[in-house]
Protein backbone atom coordinates (compact mmCIF):
# COMPACT_ATOMS: atom_id res chain seq x y z
CA UNK A 1 0.00 0.00 0.00
CA UNK A 2 1.52 3.55 -1.06
CA UNK A 3 1.10 5.00 2.30
CA UNK A 4 0.88 2.59 5.31
CA UNK A 5 1.58 3.35 8.40
CA UNK A 6 1.61 7.03 7.84
CA UNK A 7 -0.62 9.57 9.78
CA UNK A 8 -2.50 12.08 7.56
CA UNK A 9 -4.28 15.30 8.75
CA UNK A 10 -6.92 15.88 6.62
CA UNK A 11 -8.53 19.95 7.20
CA UNK A 12 -12.04 19.77 5.59
CA UNK A 13 -12.22 16.27 6.20
CA UNK A 14 -16.17 15.71 6.34
CA UNK A 15 -16.80 17.57 2.96
CA UNK A 16 -17.24 16.02 -0.43
CA UNK A 17 -13.46 16.36 -1.73
CA UNK A 18 -11.97 15.71 1.94
CA UNK A 19 -14.18 12.90 2.17
CA UNK A 20 -12.99 11.36 -0.96
CA UNK A 21 -9.05 11.92 0.10
CA UNK A 22 -9.68 10.57 3.14
CA UNK A 23 -10.90 7.04 1.57
CA UNK A 24 -8.34 6.84 -0.42
CA UNK A 25 -5.70 7.84 1.83
CA UNK A 26 -7.46 4.64 4.20
CA UNK A 27 -7.45 2.16 1.33
CA UNK A 28 -3.16 2.87 1.15
CA UNK A 29 -3.14 2.12 4.37
CA UNK A 30 -3.07 5.91 6.09
CA UNK A 31 -4.33 6.38 9.32
CA UNK A 32 -6.41 10.00 8.43
CA UNK A 33 -7.40 12.46 11.09
CA UNK A 34 -10.71 14.33 9.55
CA UNK A 35 -10.37 17.67 10.67
CA UNK A 36 -13.45 19.96 9.94
CA UNK A 37 -16.21 22.29 11.70
CA UNK A 38 -18.89 19.89 11.81
CA UNK A 39 -18.89 16.42 13.88
CA UNK A 40 -21.25 14.86 12.22
CA UNK A 41 -19.82 14.90 8.70
CA UNK A 42 -16.91 14.04 10.13
CA UNK A 43 -18.46 10.79 12.05
CA UNK A 44 -20.22 10.07 8.86
CA UNK A 45 -16.77 9.98 6.69
CA UNK A 46 -14.82 8.03 9.81
CA UNK A 47 -17.83 5.68 9.68
CA UNK A 48 -17.23 4.50 6.39
CA UNK A 49 -13.75 4.21 6.73
CA UNK A 50 -13.61 2.30 9.92
CA UNK A 51 -16.36 -0.39 7.91
CA UNK A 52 -14.25 -0.61 4.80
CA UNK A 53 -11.33 -1.61 7.38
CA UNK A 54 -9.42 1.59 7.52
CA UNK A 55 -8.51 4.21 10.70
CA UNK A 56 -9.95 7.20 11.17
CA UNK A 57 -9.66 9.57 14.04
CA UNK A 58 -11.91 13.21 14.14
CA UNK A 59 -11.51 16.26 15.68
CA UNK A 60 -13.71 19.32 15.84
CA UNK A 61 -11.11 22.12 14.84
CA UNK A 62 -11.25 25.32 13.03
CA UNK A 63 -8.57 25.45 10.72
CA UNK A 64 -8.44 29.41 10.67
CA UNK A 65 -8.27 29.58 15.04
CA UNK A 66 -4.23 29.78 14.84
CA UNK A 67 -4.44 27.91 19.01
CA UNK A 68 -6.82 25.21 17.68
CA UNK A 69 -4.36 23.96 15.24
CA UNK A 70 -1.28 23.87 16.82
CA UNK A 71 -3.09 22.12 19.80
CA UNK A 72 -4.51 19.19 17.77
CA UNK A 73 -1.52 18.90 15.25
CA UNK A 74 0.90 18.79 19.13
CA UNK A 75 -1.71 15.85 19.98
CA UNK A 76 -2.21 13.75 16.96
CA UNK A 77 1.94 13.84 16.54
CA UNK A 78 2.11 13.02 20.74
CA UNK A 79 -0.72 9.48 20.28
CA UNK A 80 0.04 8.65 17.05
CA UNK A 81 4.27 9.24 16.56
CA UNK A 82 4.23 11.87 14.02
CA UNK A 83 2.90 13.71 11.07
CA UNK A 84 3.45 12.70 7.79
CA UNK A 85 1.10 14.04 5.50
CA UNK A 86 -1.17 17.25 5.58
CA UNK A 87 -4.04 18.68 3.59
CA UNK A 88 -5.77 21.34 3.48
CA UNK A 89 -9.09 20.80 2.05
CA UNK A 90 -11.75 24.01 3.91
CA UNK A 91 -14.12 25.93 1.69
CA UNK A 92 -12.74 29.34 1.20
CA UNK A 93 -16.32 31.08 1.45
CA UNK A 94 -16.17 31.98 -1.79
CA UNK A 95 -18.84 34.77 -3.62
CA UNK A 96 -19.19 33.64 -7.31
CA UNK A 97 -21.47 35.39 -9.59
CA UNK A 98 -21.00 38.91 -9.05
CA UNK A 99 -18.88 40.95 -10.65
CA UNK A 100 -16.11 42.88 -8.87
CA UNK A 101 -17.31 46.21 -9.34
CA UNK A 102 -20.75 45.45 -7.53
CA UNK A 103 -19.11 43.38 -4.92
CA UNK A 104 -18.57 43.87 -1.25
CA UNK A 105 -14.79 44.11 0.16
CA UNK A 106 -16.13 41.68 2.76
CA UNK A 107 -16.88 38.92 -0.07
CA UNK A 108 -14.06 39.40 -2.06
CA UNK A 109 -11.51 39.73 0.46
CA UNK A 110 -13.06 36.68 2.48
CA UNK A 111 -11.54 33.74 0.11
CA UNK A 112 -8.63 35.50 0.16
CA UNK A 113 -8.18 35.53 3.52
CA UNK A 114 -9.47 32.36 4.40
CA UNK A 115 -6.84 30.51 1.93
CA UNK A 116 -4.10 32.03 2.63
CA UNK A 117 -4.65 31.71 6.58
CA UNK A 118 -5.07 28.05 6.83
CA UNK A 119 -3.00 26.74 4.49
CA UNK A 120 -0.31 29.24 7.01
CA UNK A 121 -1.48 27.45 10.06
CA UNK A 122 -1.86 24.08 8.71
CA UNK A 123 1.88 23.70 7.01
CA UNK A 124 3.21 25.48 9.85
CA UNK A 125 1.82 23.19 12.60
CA UNK A 126 2.58 20.01 10.01
CA UNK A 127 5.97 21.76 9.36
CA UNK A 128 6.85 21.83 13.16
CA UNK A 129 6.62 17.99 13.31
CA UNK A 130 7.71 17.14 9.89
CA UNK A 131 11.14 18.85 9.96
CA UNK A 132 12.75 16.65 13.67
CA UNK A 133 11.87 13.49 11.12
CA UNK A 134 12.85 15.43 8.24
CA UNK A 135 10.09 13.90 5.81
CA UNK A 136 6.36 15.17 4.91
CA UNK A 137 4.01 15.86 2.66
CA UNK A 138 1.84 19.14 2.55
CA UNK A 139 -0.59 19.44 -0.20
CA UNK A 140 -3.07 21.95 -0.84
CA UNK A 141 -6.18 22.06 -3.43
CA UNK A 142 -7.97 24.35 -5.68
CA UNK A 143 -6.15 24.86 -9.18
CA UNK A 144 -3.78 27.88 -9.77
CA UNK A 145 -4.68 31.11 -9.80
CA UNK A 146 -1.75 32.20 -12.32
CA UNK A 147 -3.44 31.50 -15.66
CA UNK A 148 -5.62 33.62 -18.02
CA UNK A 149 -8.63 35.33 -16.09
CA UNK A 150 -11.91 33.85 -16.68
CA UNK A 151 -13.92 36.16 -19.03
CA UNK A 152 -17.19 34.77 -19.04
CA UNK A 153 -18.06 33.88 -15.06
CA UNK A 154 -17.38 36.35 -12.06
CA UNK A 155 -15.48 34.36 -9.77
CA UNK A 156 -15.02 37.34 -7.21
CA UNK A 157 -11.95 36.74 -5.21
CA UNK A 158 -11.67 32.96 -5.54
CA UNK A 159 -8.62 33.22 -8.61
CA UNK A 160 -6.94 36.08 -6.48
CA UNK A 161 -7.07 33.52 -3.24
CA UNK A 162 -5.23 30.63 -5.80
CA UNK A 163 -2.52 32.83 -7.01
CA UNK A 164 -1.73 33.76 -3.25
CA UNK A 165 -1.73 29.55 -1.63
CA UNK A 166 0.30 29.08 -4.93
CA UNK A 167 2.56 31.58 -4.14
CA UNK A 168 2.98 30.71 -0.29
CA UNK A 169 3.02 27.33 -1.78
CA UNK A 170 6.61 27.90 -3.78
CA UNK A 171 8.09 29.42 -0.46
CA UNK A 172 6.99 26.58 2.11
CA UNK A 173 8.60 24.31 -0.63
CA UNK A 174 11.76 26.15 -0.81
CA UNK A 175 12.15 26.68 2.89
CA UNK A 176 10.51 23.24 3.21
CA UNK A 177 12.84 21.24 1.27
CA UNK A 178 15.96 20.73 3.14
CA UNK A 179 14.46 19.37 5.44
CA UNK A 180 12.70 16.51 3.25
CA UNK A 181 9.34 18.27 3.05
CA UNK A 182 7.55 18.45 -0.19
CA UNK A 183 4.72 20.81 -0.86
CA UNK A 184 2.07 20.31 -3.98
CA UNK A 185 -1.14 21.58 -4.93
CA UNK A 186 -3.75 20.10 -6.91
CA UNK A 187 -4.96 21.89 -10.08
CA UNK A 188 -8.42 20.89 -10.83
CA UNK A 189 -10.55 22.80 -13.52
CA UNK A 190 -13.86 22.02 -11.27
CA UNK A 191 -15.19 19.18 -9.61
CA UNK A 192 -18.86 18.83 -11.02
CA UNK A 193 -20.02 16.40 -8.22
CA UNK A 194 -19.43 19.12 -5.48
CA UNK A 195 -22.18 21.17 -6.83
CA UNK A 196 -24.87 20.98 -5.02
CA UNK A 197 -28.13 19.18 -6.64
CA UNK A 198 -30.19 22.20 -5.26
CA UNK A 199 -27.75 25.04 -7.06
CA UNK A 200 -30.45 26.28 -10.10
CA UNK A 201 -27.02 26.75 -11.91
CA UNK A 202 -25.60 23.37 -11.57
CA UNK A 203 -26.17 22.18 -15.24
CA UNK A 204 -24.82 25.13 -16.69
CA UNK A 205 -21.57 25.29 -14.04
CA UNK A 206 -21.08 21.51 -15.19
CA UNK A 207 -21.59 22.04 -18.63
CA UNK A 208 -19.13 24.83 -18.35
CA UNK A 209 -16.06 23.21 -16.62
CA UNK A 210 -16.73 19.76 -18.93
CA UNK A 211 -16.81 22.19 -21.87
CA UNK A 212 -12.85 23.46 -21.66
CA UNK A 213 -11.54 19.87 -21.24
CA UNK A 214 -9.76 18.30 -23.93
CA UNK A 215 -10.82 14.42 -22.58
CA UNK A 216 -14.99 15.61 -22.52
CA UNK A 217 -14.93 15.01 -19.21
CA UNK A 218 -14.00 16.54 -15.56
CA UNK A 219 -12.27 15.27 -13.03
CA UNK A 220 -13.98 13.41 -10.47
CA UNK A 221 -13.90 12.86 -6.78
CA UNK A 222 -12.20 9.59 -7.11
CA UNK A 223 -10.33 11.07 -9.30
CA UNK A 224 -8.82 13.67 -6.81
CA UNK A 225 -8.44 10.78 -4.04
CA UNK A 226 -6.34 8.55 -6.34
CA UNK A 227 -3.75 11.56 -7.12
CA UNK A 228 -3.66 13.08 -4.08
CA UNK A 229 -3.11 9.44 -3.06
CA UNK A 230 0.30 9.09 -4.87
CA UNK A 231 1.08 12.82 -4.56
CA UNK A 232 1.31 12.09 -0.77
CA UNK A 233 3.58 8.53 -1.40
CA UNK A 234 7.12 8.02 -1.84
CA UNK A 235 6.44 7.15 -5.27
CA UNK A 236 6.13 10.89 -5.92
CA UNK A 237 9.63 11.74 -4.06
CA UNK A 238 10.75 14.05 -6.37
CA UNK A 239 8.32 16.38 -6.40
CA UNK A 240 7.75 19.61 -4.68
CA UNK A 241 6.77 23.07 -5.21
CA UNK A 242 4.85 21.64 -8.22
CA UNK A 243 0.63 22.27 -9.07
CA UNK A 244 -0.25 19.24 -10.75
CA UNK A 245 -2.28 19.36 -13.37
CA UNK A 246 -5.64 17.42 -13.27
CA UNK A 247 -7.87 19.31 -15.09
CA UNK A 248 -8.58 17.11 -18.15
CA UNK A 249 -6.90 19.11 -20.50
CA UNK A 250 -9.01 22.46 -19.40
CA UNK A 251 -5.61 24.45 -19.04
CA UNK A 252 -2.35 23.39 -20.66
CA UNK A 253 1.02 23.98 -19.40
Amino acid sequence: MLLENRNAVIYGGGGAIGGAVARAFAEEGARVHLVGRTQARLDRVAEEIRAAGGAAETAVVDALDETAVDRHADAVAERFGGIDISFDLISYGDVHGTPLAAMSPEDFERPVVNAVRSMFLTARAAARHMIPQRSGVILNFGGDGGHDPIRDYFIGGFQVALEATGTLRRQLAAELGPHGIRVVTLHTGGIPETVPASEPARDAITEMIVGKTMLGRAANLADVGRVAAFLASDGAASITAASVNITCGAVAD
